[in-house]
C-alpha cells in the first residue's frame, strides 16, 4: 500500500493525472489559493461546468471535466472552515476525501492528486489535516484495489514535511 502514496512538493495542476481534487468553495466557482489556480489552468469551460453543478456542500464532492488541465477530471470538495474543532471539523475533512475516493471509484480514475484539503484560508490545522488525510487515504487503499496511486501535492515545504512525518507512522 505505501507503494501507491507519494508526497510530492509540486503545483497540482501540472500533474497528468485522472482526476486531481479541488480544495472548492460552496459556490464551486473559484476562489483563491488552489481553487483558483485550477480554475486559471483549466479555462472558462470549468467555471461554465461547475455554474451548472448547484454548489457543494462542505464535506461534499463533484466531479467535472479537466479541460486544459494535465489531469482528465477535477474532483471538486469543500473542506470545513476550522472555527475550534467543536463543530465537527475533523469529520467533515473525512468526508471530503471518502467522497472524493467514491467518486473515483464510481468512475473508474485510478490515479489521483489531493492537495492539502482546508490548511489554507479555511485555517484547519496542518497537522491534524495530514493525519485525517493519510488515515482516510489508507483506509481507502486497504479496503480496495481502484484506486492505483494517491498523490498529495504539497505547495509548499510545511505541509510535505508534515505528510512525510505522517506517513512514517503506522
Amino acid at each position: 500500500m505505501t507503494g501507491r502514496i507519494s508526497v510530492v512538493k509540486t503545483d497540482i495542476t501540472t500533474l497528468a493525472v485522472d482526476v486531481i481534487v479541488n480544495a472548492a468553495n460552496n459556490s464551486l466557482l473559484g476562489g483563491g489559493g488552489v481553487d483558483g489556480a485550477i480554475h486559471r489552468a483549466a479555462g472558462r469551460e470549468l467555471v461554465e461546468e461547475c455554474a451548472t453543478l448547484g454548489g457543494c456542500e462542505t464535506g461534499q464532492a463533484k466531479i467535472t471535466g479537466g479541460y486544459r488541465l494535465p489531469a482528465r477530471h477535477v474532483i471538486h470538495t469543500v473542506g470545513p472552515v476550522w472555527t475550534g474543532g467543536d463543530r465537527g471539523e475533523r469529520e467533515l475533512l473525512a468526508n471530503c476525501y471518502r467522497s472524493c475516493f467514491q467518486i473515483a471509484r464510481q468512475r473508474g480514475l485510478k490515479t489521483i492528486a489531493f492537495p492539502a484539503i482546508s490548511c489554507g484560508v479555511y485555517r484547519f490545522p496542518v497537522e491534524q489535516a495530514v493525519e485525517t488525510a493519510v488515515r482516510e487515504t489508507r483506509a481507502e487503499l486497504e479496503a480496495n484495489d481502484a484506486i492505483e496511486e494517491v498523490i498529495f501535492a504539497c505547495f509548499g515545504d510545511d505541509i510535505y514535511q508534515a505528510y512525510l512525518r505522517a506517513l512514517k507512522e503506522p
